[in-house]
C-alpha cells in the first residue's frame, strides 16, 4: 500500500483494544439504520397527508421543544446514574415509538397528530440517550485513541446514514411507509441485546443526584471555557443556517420524486463516510479549533451551490462536499470534547454537544420551510449556505480561544491526561 494512502486511512485503534467500543458501535449502527428509515418515513408520510411545506416544518419544532427541556436534564442523569441503565431504559422507550409509528401507518385513514406526538415523544427519549452514551466511549477507550473512536464513529454514522437513506426512498416507494416503521422496530429489538451485555459505566459524579443547580453547574463550566462555546455556538448556527433536509421531499420532487430522496439525504453521509475513511491525517493535526471552522463553512459552501440546481447527479456530489466537510468539522469537535472534558462534567456537557447538533437542523426545518414558503426552495437554500459562511466566519473572529484552539498547549486536555495517568 503507497505511504500517503497508509497516512490517510481510519485508525481502527479504538476498535481492536476495547470490546464494549466493539458491541456499543454494533449497536449504534443497528439502531440507527431503522431510526435513519423512521426519520426519513415521518416527513414522507406527513407530506403525503398534507402536501404542506409548513405541516413538515411543525415536526422539527415540535422535536425541538421536548429535546431541550429534557436534553439538559439527561446530561444530569448520565452524571449521576449507572450510565449503561440508562442507555438500555430509553432504548425501549424508543422502541415503543416506532411501534406506535408503526400501528398508525397499518390504519384505513393514518392520524396526523401521532406524527407530531410520538416524534415529540422520541425526541426526548432520544435527549435522554445521547448523554449517556458519550461518556460511555471514554470510559470505554483510552484517552490517546479518542480521535480513532471519533473518526468510527462518523464511520458508523455515515454507513448507517448512506444504507438507510438509500433504502428509505426506494423502500418507502415500492412498499409503502409501515415498513420502514417495521424495519424500525426490528431494529431496536436487536440492539437492546448487545446493550445488555456492555460493562456497567459508573456515574461521573460520586453521591451526586441531577438537579437544577447541577444543571446549572455544568452550564456554568461549558460557558466559562471559550474553547468549548466556540464548537456549540458554530455547530448550531451552522445547521441551523444552512441544513436543508425539510425541503429534501419537495426538492426530489424536482428531480425524480420518492425514490430519488433517499439519494439526497444519503448525499450527506456519504460525504461524511468518506472524511471519516480518510481520517488518518487528523491525529497529526494540532489546531483543532481551525479544522472546526473550516469545515463549518466548507458545509455552507457544499449546500449553497447545490441549491442551484435541480440535476440529480450535480445535486448529490456537492451536498456530499458539504458533507464531507462537516464529517471534518465534526471530528475535530468530538476529539475537542472527548480529550478536554472532565468525566464529572462528560454526561452534562453532552447534553449541551447534543441540543449544538440536534437542535441546529430541528429549527433550520422551520427556517428554511418558511423561507421556502415565502422565496422559493432555491432561494431559502443558497441564502441559508451564503448565511452560514458568513456566521462561521464571524464566531472565528469573534472567539479567539476558540480559533486557536492546540491540542499540545491546551491547560485542560493536559490537565485532563494527568487525572487519567494518575488513575491508570
Amino acid at each position: 500500500m503507497p505511504g500517503w494512502l497508509k497516512s490517510i486511512r481510519i485508525d481502527l485503534t479504538a476498535l481492536r483494544v476495547s470490546r464494549d467500543f466493539r458491541l456499543l458501535t454494533a449497536a449504534g449502527m443497528v439502531s440507527s439504520f431503522g431510526s435513519i428509515l423512521t426519520m426519513i418515513a415521518v416527513p414522507f408520510q406527513m407530506k403525503q397527508l398534507t402536501n404542506s411545506y409548513l405541516a413538515v416544518g411543525l415536526i422539527s419544532a415540535v422535536e425541538f421543544i421536548p429535546m431541550v427541556l429534557v436534553g439538559l436534564y439527561g446530561g444530569a442523569l448520565a452524571d449521576a446514574y449507572n450510565r449503561q441503565k440508562l442507555v438500555l431504559l430509553s432504548e425501549i422507550a424508543l422502541l415503543v415509538c416506532a411501534a406506535g409509528l408503526l400501528t398508525n401507518s397499518l390504519l384505513p385513514h393514518p392520524a396526523i397528530w401521532p406524527l407530531y406526538v410520538i416524534g415529540a415523544l422520541a425526541a426526548a427519549g432520544s435527549a435522554i440517550q445521547r448523554p449517556a452514551i458519550d461518556p460511555m466511549v471514554i470510559r470505554y477507550v483510552p484517552l490517546e485513541h479518542q480521535t480513532s473512536a471519533a473518526a468510527f464513529g462518523f464511520v458508523q454514522h455515515s454507513l448507517t446514514g448512506v444504507v438507510g437513506m438509500s433504502l428509505a426512498g426506494v423502500l418507502i416507494s415500492a412498499v409503502g411507509v409501515p415498513i420502514a416503521y417495521a424495519v424500525d422496530v426490528l431494529t431496536f429489538l436487536i440492539s437492546l441485546q448487545l446493550i445488555r451485555k456492555l460493562t456497567p459505566v459508573p456515574p461521573g459524579m460520586e453521591g451526586g443526584k441531577p438537579s437544577l443547580s447541577s444543571i446549572v453547574d455544568g452550564m456554568r463550566y461549558a460557558v466559562a471555557r471559550k474553547d468549548l462555546l466556540g464548537t456549540y455556538i458554530v455547530d448550531i448556527a451552522c445547521m441551523f443556517l444552512a441544513a436543508p433536509m425539510a425541503l429534501l421531499p419537495f426538492w426530489a420532487d424536482r428531480m425524480g420524486g420518492p425514490q430519488v430522496l433517499g439519494f439526497l439525504y444519503a448525499s450527506f453521509g456519504l460525504g461524511g463516510g468518506l472524511a471519516a475513511l480518510t481520517s488518518g491525517w487528523v491525529k497529526n493535526v494540532h489546531r483543532h479549533g481551525l479544522g472546526v471552522i473550516l469545515g463549518a463553512a466548507g458545509f455552507g459552501v457544499g449546500v449553497a451551490l447545490a441549491g442551484f440546481f435541480d440535476t440529480l447527479w450535480l445535486v448529490v456530489p456537492l451536498l456530499a462536499l458539504g458533507g464531507f466537510a462537516d464529517g471534518i468539522s465534526g471530528l475535530f469537535r468530538v476529539t475537542i470534547w472527548n480529550q478536554s472534558i472532565p468525566d464529572e462534567y462528560r454526561g452534562r456537557l453532552a447534553s449541551i454537544e447534543m441540543l449544538s447538533y440536534l437542535t441546529g437542523p430541528q429549527l433550520a426545518g422551520v427556517r428554511s420551510s418558511g423561507v421556502a414558503k415565502i422565496a422559493g426552495l432555491h432561494t431559502s437554500i443558497i441564502s441559508g449556505g451564503v448565511a452560514c459562511i458568513a456566521a462561521v466566519g464571524a464566531l472565528a473572529v469573534s472567539l479567539p480561544a476558540f480559533r486557536n484552539y492546540d491540542a499540545r498547549t491546551d491547560e485542560h486536555l493536559l490537565a485532563e491526561r494527568a487525572r487519567r495517568a494518575a488513575l491508570a
